[in-house]
């Protein structure tokens, strides 16, 4: 299932050419983007998500996609379980498999920073940076021998990384070290998103919400009342976030955690 929507509010489900469960969206603009998902699932939307076409699959391999990004419109990553890296050149329409360690642990999140740099969080604590656009990867230092689920590039060289028992941590150069931030919370955490202020805010399940009002180097709590788990976050229009995750979608104000609120939107359901 896909579902599109132009406001963040009212949502239309889009014609899609599989029935393999999806994983993660990215899209280069407002017309082009991908998805990807089990079965090494890879699709492609021209007219900004109303239809898709399948660009890649592989179902006998049984590893699913878990992210895609895309560093313009030809060149791009889909990464996913045991390893799974797969690199184009050609906007998707071929797809070469790369090595990227000798470890076959599941890969998780793709980001970039300001400076170019690319993050890898993957499973067991590990690590990844690339500072030549994805040719090479570096295995980083791990702070943490539990799963990572996303990292977030801050200004220049800072980072941080989230993951599984509610654990945080930055870095200020590049992933070479890192200090552990207090989060109050044991909640898997699954994503994280700049505000239009810069602000970094991190989800995660059981409703957890955190914010920072100091560039990140520390966070408060403001759990949903409804526990609603997410597993993905969308900051729109600099008014609102968008949750996604057990209970479907939901819509919740920014000001009401900036206020302190723990916020009461409850999730629409989508089956």
């Amino acid at each position: 299932h896909i579902l599109v929507s132009d406001d963040g509010a009212s949502w239309s489900q889009a014609q899609v050419p599989t029935i393999a469960t999806l994983t993660a969206v990215f899209f280069h603009d407002r017309n082009l983007g991908w998805a990807v998902g089990h079965d090494e699932v890879i699709l492609r939307s021209r007219d900004g998500g109303a239809t898709w076409q399948l660009l890649y699959q592989d179902p006998d391999q049984e590893r699913p996609l878990l992210d895609v990004w895309f560093a313009d419109a030809d060149h791009g990553f889909a990464i996913g379980a045991y390893g799974l890296f797969l690199a184009t050149a050609d906007g998707g329409d071929t797809w070469e498999e790369r090595t990227i360690s000798d470890l076959d642990y599941h890969l998780h999140h793709v980001s970039r920073s300001s400076t170019g740099k690319l993050y890898l969080a993957a499973e067991a604590g590990t690590i990844y940076r690339s500072d030549d656009g994805g040719e090479t990867w570096l295995e980083l230092p791990s702070p943490y021998k539990g799963s990572f689920f996303a990292t977030l590039p801050l200004d220049g060289d800072a980072v941080l990384l989230a993951g599984l028992r509610g654990h945080l941590f930055r870095s200020d150069d590049a992933g070479e070290s890192w200090q552990a931030i207090e989060t109050g919370t044991e909640a898997m955490l699954t994503d994280a998103v700049r505000l239009r202020d810069g602000s970094p805010l991190v989800v995660g399940l059981e409703g957890m919400v955190l914010v920072s009002t100091d560039g990140g180097r520390s966070f408060a709590a403001h759990p949903r009342r409804d526990r609603f788990g997410i597993s993905s976050v969308v900051a729109i229009d600099g008014e609102r976030l968008l949750v996604v995750g057990s209970r479907g979608l939901a819509l919740q104000p920014i000001s009401e955690l900036t206020a302190g609120a723990t916020g009461s939107s409850e999730g629409r359901g989508v089956r």
